[in-house]
């Protein structure tokens, strides 16, 4: 398989019409077909089926665009990271980062170090801790800003000063908003959406006790701004950490006793980091 055809294969994957994607591709239509025919035989399958007006992806199809996307984002991710120039750090770093407050200390940091370097640029990707993971094996992305608790064996990482206070994203007419803070017992019968992370739910499960077999899930998420639009239209209150300017139409109260969650900036150990991202390393490390 060759990196071109695989970006003709996604192009007609998401038009799904060849005529289009043949202008996009600035090729002619039976040149692009007769590509597409010699990748389904190279794999041995078909991957479109093909109707009077457009075509639709088989499930080997689709099988094949997500294999195909994570391939050529990471050749086009290499080829980013050996684009340095000997005068000026040059190159892209690449963050998956989850939904916290230490986005702020990450958001300064980069700041600076693009004060010192302005040809790096940073691709950030956000997602929740397994998500982030994930792309890190892949070599998709070279750090992760990950929230607590998760598994961190197998990275190196720094652990960033500011801690994420949890609590419960409610609609200003709520009657918990009168509350300086919410117990487990406030939240019985209410109906809840909760992270779909299966660690944050065993956090959330120790504080709560007693009280958590009494708890009505009525939708987990995995990222807060579609979790506070459910709020806002009346699906539940979500338990989430606090972060600033999420709606004008909600209020954040915050849990007791408290609970708190850390950062850590993690990558993978067993991989050479690019020399953007170790001088980013070391610009954390020595201006925090």
């Amino acid at each position: 398989m060759e990196l071109r055809v695989l970006r003709y294969f996604l192009t007609v994957a998401q038009e799904e019409n060849i005529t289009k994607a043949a202008a996009l591709l600035h090729v002619t239509q039976p040149t692009l077909s007769r590509q597409l025919m010699q990748l389904e035989e190279e794999l041995g399958v078909k991957l479109f089926r093909r109707g009077q007006y457009r075509i639709i992806l088989t499930d080997a199809g689709m099988l094949l665009r997500q294999r195909a996307q994570e391939i050529v984002e990471l050749a086009d991710k290499t080829k980013r990271d050996f684009a340095q120039s000997e005068e000026e750090l040059s190159g892209e770093i690449a963050i998956g980062c989850g939904e916290t407050q230490s986005m702020t200390f990450l958001s300064q940091h980069i700041r600076s170090f693009r004060l010192l370097h302005p040809k790096v640029q940073f691709r950030i990707y956000s997602a929740n801790a397994d998500d982030i993971k994930e792309r890190m094996e892949k070599g998709l992305l070279d750090m992760g800003l990950l929230t607590e608790p998760v598994d961190i064996s197998r990275y190196a990482f720094l652990r960033l000063p500011q801690k994420d206070r949890w609590g419960v994203l409610v609609p200003k007419d709520s009657a918990l908003v009168k509350k300086e803070a919410v117990t487990s017992q406030d939240l019985v019968g209410v109906p809840l959406l909760l992270s779909g992370r299966e660690q944050v739910r065993g956090e959330l499960a120790n504080w709560f006790g007693e009280d958590y077999g009494r708890v009505e899930v009525a939708a987990t998420f995995n990222l807060i701004l579609n979790a506070a639009n459910m709020v806002k239209n009346g699906v539940g209150v979500a338990l989430c950490f606090y972060l600033e300017n999420i709606s004008d139409a909600l209020e954040f109260v915050p849990l007791s006793p408290k609970l708190e969650t850390g950062t850590v900036l993690a990558w993978k150990k067993d991989k050479p980091l690019s020399p953007a991202v170790e001088q980013f390393y070391q610009h954390i490390k020595n201006t925090d």
